[in-house]
């Protein structure tokens, strides 16, 4: 069980480097605004509206030293709502508001992150969410996986910082 757990991670985080390298390497034609490249911890803090969804806000905020918070609500129905606590570390911590989930984030580069969710002790997800150059709207890249780690299907939505 361990070996197969092991397995399905190492499959999404390998499948999810090479998306991200993909997904990056696109955004590099792209001119780049002068000035430093964000802190990948903080860049995210505030609030984002999904572009097509209004149910579906993210909010990021700071929780410990040098950690995050995400909040996922639903403004018609907040016992919907959802939230996780990150490090950065890639070590699964639980999903406040959805029993039996865990999730573990790791920073890939200055705007782009890995979140491994995990359902019942299965990996059953991995996101992408990246940052674009202006810093106002987040990418976000869902790749969803069956119990033994198959890919079933590639899903993608926008966030808008609001302003």
């Amino acid at each position: 069980m361990r070996l197969r757990n092991l397995f399905i991670c190492t499959a999404a985080m390998a499948l999810s480097v090479s998306l991200a390298g993909a997904s990056f390497a696109q955004q590099r034609a792209a001119a780049k605004p002068a000035g430093p490249e964000p802190n990948p911890r903080t860049v995210r803090f505030g609030v984002w509206d999904n572009t097509t969804n209004p149910n579906n806000v993210m909010t990021y905020e700071k929780d410990g030293k040098d950690g995050s918070k995400l909040t996922v609500s639903n403004p018609s129905d907040h016992s919907k709502d959802w939230s996780y606590s990150t490090e950065f570390d890639g070590v699964f911590r639980p999903v406040a508001g959805q029993p039996g989930a865990e999730t573990a984030v790791e920073i890939i580069n200055a705007r782009s992150i890995r979140i491994l969710n995990k359902r019942d002790g299965v990996v059953n997800q991995v996101v992408i969410n990246t940052v674009s150059d202006d810093n106002n709207t987040i990418h976000n890249e869902y790749i969803r996986l069956d119990k033994d780690g198959k890919i079933m299907g590639v899903t993608h939505v926008d966030y808008s910082r609001r302003k």
